[in-house]
């Protein structure tokens, strides 16, 4: 466990910052894995993702079982720059509990998180000019595809009322950490890495990763392969999840998947539908009024410099007259 500390710590310290963002025409959602992308969604871009799930679960051990439902909702905001991005991420689980002596149904928040993101390097902003006359040499391997964007998230845990999914004593508050990695494999394959430092205060503190394969079919279609593995002193797991997403507009999408773990105490099943909206006008708007500001900068300077041409087309005149 001190091992992935320091690789954490380590990596956190090595980043280095790069005044740069990326907007993308077409939507760029979280879901429907669980990794968080590098990349934020723009500078005064709104983006909801949100989804429901159900889920069957069952520890042959402690001889319970639990079958429910539950909803996750995740807000995001790009502000200040066009790298930055913060981020609500709920979950609202519902469910009936059997054991031994107990037939009960449960009801809360799950997890309700708050937090920041920036995208500290973006390789993608050196790419190289296409090949106009080699078909090969644009479509030929590259190393370069392995240098990826990096992103760091900081945020905190809110306990919101009483939670009965997790265990007695677990903090109101406690944060959580993340570096984020993000490579592009040609046109078609996205790799996405979260390194995740979470409720590092509290009495059980989890680290963790995930790692998540995206294959772009065509315009609409992609499908996705996701691993996770945490680890902590009060549960640790590793979980396998696929599904696909169908893009309906440039701004919604729609998904669903399938999360299956390794263990036998508890064994977990998941199956979930969702879906991801943006609204980007502001962020158009935005550009627009950059771009035309940057029009009237250019016709000023350009006006400014007739005025002084004009003004000095006419000092020469009076001067030559003055000659003759």
């Amino acid at each position: 466990m001190m091992n992935i500390k320091r690789l954490l710590l380590l990596t956190f310290l090595m980043v280095s910052t790069v005044q740069y963002g990326q907007y993308t025409d077409l939507i760029n959602s979280n879901r429907p894995g669980e990794s968080m992308s590098a990349f934020s969604v723009g500078k005064t871009v709104i983006q909801a993702e949100g989804g429901v799930y159900g889920f069957k679960e069952k520890h042959d051990l402690l001889r319970y079982e639990a079958n429910g439902f539950g909803s996750e909702v995740d807000l995001r905001y790009g502000a200040i720059y066009d790298q930055l991005e913060f981020d609500l991420n709920t979950q609202y689980q519902y469910d009936w509990y059997q054991a031994p002596l107990v037939n009960d149904t449960r009801g809360g928040f799950k997890q309700f998180t708050l937090g920041a993101k920036y995208l500290v390097y973006d390789p993608f902003l050196k790419e190289e000019k296409p090949n106009l006359y080699s078909w090969k040499a644009n479509h030929k391997f590259k190393w370069n595809d392995f240098i990826p964007a990096v992103a760091i998230y900081g945020g905190f845990n809110l306990q919101l009322g009483t939670n009965p999914f997790t265990y007695d004593g677990d903090p109101k508050f406690s944060p959580k950490l993340m570096v984020i990695t993000q490579n592009q494999f040609g046109k078609h394959w996205v790799l996405v890495t979260n390194l995740i430092a979470d409720k590092i205060l509290a009495k059980y503190p989890s680290y963790g990763m995930i790692a998540t394969m995206t294959r772009g079919f065509n315009m609409r279609w992609s499908g996705f392969m996701e691993i996770q593995g945490y680890k902590s002193d009060y549960y640790a797991d590793t979980v396998f999840r696929f599904g696909a997403a169908y893009l309906v507009r440039e701004n919604i999408q729609l998904d669903a998947s399938l999360s299956k773990n390794v263990k036998a105490t508890p064994s977990i099943l998941y199956a979930s539908i969702g879906a991801s909206w943006r609204f980007d006008a502001n962020y158009e708007t935005n550009y627009k009024r950059v771009k035309n500001k940057a029009l009237d900068d250019k016709k000023g300077k350009k006006d400014k410099k007739s005025k002084k041409d004009k003004g000095k087309k006419r000092k020469d005149e009076i001067e030559l007259e003055k000659t003759k």
